[in-house]
């Protein structure tokens, strides 16, 4: 199993930082290399960054430049909740040929 490592970006709202955590230490137990969201600006928001809606474009952008890092996306879709932000991404996914798997029971991928 050394050295095939398959490269998984999470995306979902940052309000779901516990399902985030959780689907990173499975993931990462199963043998892939996990990148996450930077920060939980709706979580906690305790490290005093504003979400101006420049640094919103920004991470945004750069959430985007780790799906093309990755070979996969899984969705954090608590309670079926995708909004913008992550609709966008899962287009993005799709147009870049990654295939999109869901944390939570869904039309389509699998379950964690």
């Amino acid at each position: 199993m050394v050295g095939e490592y398959e490269v998984v970006t999470l995306c979902g709202s940052t309000k779901f930082k516990d399902d985030f955590l959780k689907a990173q230490e499975f993931l990462t137990s199963q043998g892939n290399i996990v990148i996450s969201v930077g920060l939980f600006g709706h979580a906690d928001g305790k490290y005093g960054q504003e979400i101006t809606p420049e640094v919103k474009e920004m991470l945004d952008d750069m959430h985007k430049r780790k799906i093309d890092m990755s070979d996969s996306i899984i969705i954090i879709n608590k309670d079926d909740d995708i909004g913008a932000s992550t609709a966008s991404e899962i287009a993005y996914a799709k147009a870049t040929g990654k295939r999109v798997d869901y944390m939570y029971p869904h039309d389509e991928g699998k379950i964690l």
